[in-house]
């Protein structure tokens, strides 16, 4: 009872259950000061945790807008502050003392002007952030690394969804899911908890809707939308809208460089030890951790949310659509202007100094007035200055720096650097060059001697770099592997393999059998040793075609070898609307929207080639189809069939789903390849040997050596788990 009293006050903010919830996350107490996001969140949980989901939601959504006001407030006041004609730092040092004058004369000379514009600057923000944020300022809502980074992740739109579906309030529970998801799209329990809101009645598509996301990312996909509608006109506000935003967002983070939390940061790299030089050495290691955060910040802007790496040269590239783009309405000053603010960042770009040609060309007479953007110029200047002190850090200083930039001059990186630089760049890893033409004898020659056919390939699959191979195995074998994967799901064998809930879908069930499992099963007699040795048998037969096929050249190794068996649940096939598999590349996260695909976790990026080998065909729906990059277009579609093999390069070039298995069992053993032998399938080389060992004697006793323990539990993660990872799931066909 007591516990419930001291979130009454927060629990009275709510709105009453008849009326409506507002849209997103709107204040609660608007006018009042932050209070300190670390300690509302703690109470969140602890209320949460009671099963008090009222005071929970309170509490998170203040944690939230607490850390949303501090970080306006930073930005604010560091403009406001870098204003102040009295806390600006000197534009330029005054003039060197004369030969006579003493060997202090140089530094009193500009000590004085600097410490008075320092102490200035750290009056005003102190003054600034106590009126916007509360006595101690932000000093006193000071958030630690570890609660960073669970903001980060979004983790408290995970307990706020469970909280507001507890209130009944589906369409905030489906918004704060779907925020969540949107950062951490392999959530498992995430996952399941969407496709459980998208058939609950009461939930609308417009409920799932981000409510964290910068809106520059809204108005740049919108932006790229239309100009692949070559709807240009239509186009340039929202490509201008989305560079506005992009900078806005920049110079939004570059203020939260100058806060607290960076220093406890730059403290916790340290080990604590704090400073070991002198007040110089100090104030320079300080201002170094400074400008590397600024300069990531254009880095943090590009990132989506849920990705590991940001939009290549994020800006120059919005600059290009936007010249191009008024080039093609006839705005031909801004195109220039455009132009040329690209050429600030790359002067030497020839496509970008053929389009000023034309542009000038067009115009006719000569304009000295157009020149870069303004916005731009600044941004490039600043970011130089900022480069150049870092460089110098790591030349004289020790320092380290991770230029973020790809179009920094050389001339600004020091020569021993740029020659490290220039290496890395020369070294073009294999899982980075296209794949090449492969000459077609060999593996006529391999296919023949295999006795199997060629039954359609790349041309005729609307494609590239795909094929269906038809005979690699008998309907004898076919049985075989049918009745070990039967065999393996009955409930005596304890295989792990019984059916469960697809991960894709809910109306379907999902059974899968790696090789090491196979062959433990088999050395414990829950099933055949035929079934086991010939899994492992084919699935190499697979990878030597696909090497014949596709790569002859270059070794290909098996990275992952699954045997796979979806069956449809009775029952809950009637107006089915959904996939067996959604649509997606194996070896990056395909986003249909822009139709890029981003070669980065949580995708398996080493995969090279993919393989799906079917063994039966007594099932309804269940075909495997190729789309367009946009997830939509079907481009070639393939029934499966006993001893069929569909190969393909894992990339985006060939998106691939499977539409729902509305009757039956459909079994497929799935393989991937890899070019990388490191990522050499383990549990394959485990599972020959463990086939190959002596029968042991009855009663002895033979040590586990199953290397996979069972699922994760669904359950939310708690906020001590700093890790902070979710649960990876395998991409299975």
């Amino acid at each position: 009872m007591f516990r419930l009293l001291r979130w009454l006050p927060l629990l009275l903010l709510l709105p009453s259950p008849g009326s409506p919830e507002p849209p997103g996350l709107a204040p609660l107490s608007a006018g009042a000061p932050p209070q300190a996001p670390d300690l509302l969140y703690a109470d969140g949980l602890r209320a949460y945790a009671a099963g008090a989901w009222a005071p929970a939601v309170a509490l998170l959504r203040e944690a939230l807008r607490s850390r949303a006001a501090l970080g306006r407030a930073r930005r604010d006041c560091g403009a406001r502050c870098a204003a102040e004609p009295g806390a600006a730092l000197p534009a330029m040092l005054p003039a060197s003392p004369g030969p006579d004058s003493g060997p202090g004369a140089a530094r009193s000379a500009w000590e004085p002007l600097l410490l008075r514009a320092a102490l200035r600057r750290a009056e005003c923000l102190t003054q600034c952030g106590a009126r916007r944020l509360g006595p101690g300022g932000a000093a006193r809502l000071r958030v630690g690394s570890a609660l960073q980074d669970a903001f980060r992740r979004r983790e408290p739109y995970n307990y706020l969804q469970r909280a507001y579906y507890q209130l009944k309030k589906l369409d905030l529970a489906a918004a704060t899911a779907h925020t969540f998801f949107v950062a951490n799209p392999t959530h498992l329990q995430m996952r399941e908890d969407m496709a459980k809101y998208r058939r609950m009645s009461g939930v609308r598509p417009q409920s799932f809707r981000d409510l964290e996301t910068p809106p520059y990312w809204a108005a740049y996909d919108t932006g790229l939308e239309l100009l692949g509608r070559q709807e240009a006109a239509l186009a340039l506000p929202w490509l201008e809208e989305a560079l506005q935003e992009s900078l806005a967002q920049v110079e939004s983070c570059r203020a939260g460089c100058e806060g607290p939390e960076e220093q406890q940061k730059e403290e916790e790299e340290e080990g604590g030890t704090g400073s070991q030089g002198g007040l110089y050495e100090a104030i320079a290691g300080h201002w170094i951790g400074v400008v590397q955060c600024r300069q990531r910040c254009v880095e943090d802007t590009a990132t989506r949310p849920g990705r590991s790496f940001p939009v290549p040269d994020f800006l120059p590239g919005q600059l290009r659509r936007l010249h191009e783009a008024h080039a093609q309405v006839g705005n031909l000053s801004q195109a220039v202007e455009n132009v040329l603010s690209v050429l600030l960042f790359y002067p030497e770009d020839e496509a970008a100094r053929k389009a000023l040609d034309q542009y000038q060309a067009q115009l006719g007479e000569p304009r000295p007035a157009l020149g870069p953007r303004e916005d731009i110029q600044r941004f490039v200047l600043r970011s130089l200055g900022e480069k150049r002190q870092l460089y110098y850090a790591v030349e004289h200083l020790g320092a380290s720096f991770k230029d973020p930039d790809p179009w920094t001059p050389a001339a600004f990186i020091p020569e021993a650097l740029r020659e490290k630089l220039r290496e890395d760049r020369e070294k073009r890893p294999w899982d980075q060059e296209p794949p090449q033409p492969k000459p077609l004898t060999h593996w006529k020659d391999v296919l023949l001697l295999e006795g199997v056919t060629l039954t359609q390939d790349a041309r005729q699959l609307n494609g590239s770099e795909r094929a269906v191979l038809d005979g690699l195995l008998t309907p004898a074998e076919c049985g075989v592997l049918l009745q070990l994967a039967k065999d393996a799901a009955e409930p005596g064998a304890r295989s792990g393999y019984q059916g469960r809930r697809s991960p894709h879908t809910p109306h379907e069930r999902f059974e899968g059998l790696t090789v090491l499992k196979a062959a433990q099963l088999a050395r414990a007699g829950a099933v055949g040793s035929q079934g086991a040795q010939l899994l492992l048998e084919v699935s190499e037969r697979v990878r030597s075609l696909t090497q014949a096929y596709f790569s002859p050249d270059r070794p290909l190794h098996l990275s992952f070898t699954h045997l796979v068996c979806r069956s449809a649940i009775e029952g809950e096939q009637a107006q089915r609307m959904d996939l067996s598999h959604p649509v997606h590349a194996d070896n990056c996260v395909l986003d249909p929207d822009t139709g890029e695909c981003w070669r980065e976790p949580p995708a398996y990026t080493y995969r090279d080639y993919s393989g799906l080998l079917y063994l039966n065909d007594d099932f309804q729906g269940g075909d495997l189809f190729f789309t367009e990059p946009n997830a939509l277009t079907v481009t070639a579609q393939v029934r499966p069939r006993c001893g069929r093999l569909v190969a393909f390069s894992s990339g985006v070039e060939n998106p691939h789903g499977v539409w729902a298995v509305t009757r039956g069992r459909r079994c497929t053993l799935a393989l991937w390849h890899t070019w990388a032998p490191e990522h050499r399938e383990q549990e394959w080389t485990e599972a020959k040997e463990l086939l190959q060992e002596p029968e042991k004697e009855e009663g002895e006793e033979m040590p586990s050596r199953d290397p996979a323990p069972e699922p994760p539990s669904p359950r939310l993660q708690r906020v001590q788990d700093k890790a902070g990872k979710p649960p990876r799931v395998r991409e299975e066909l």
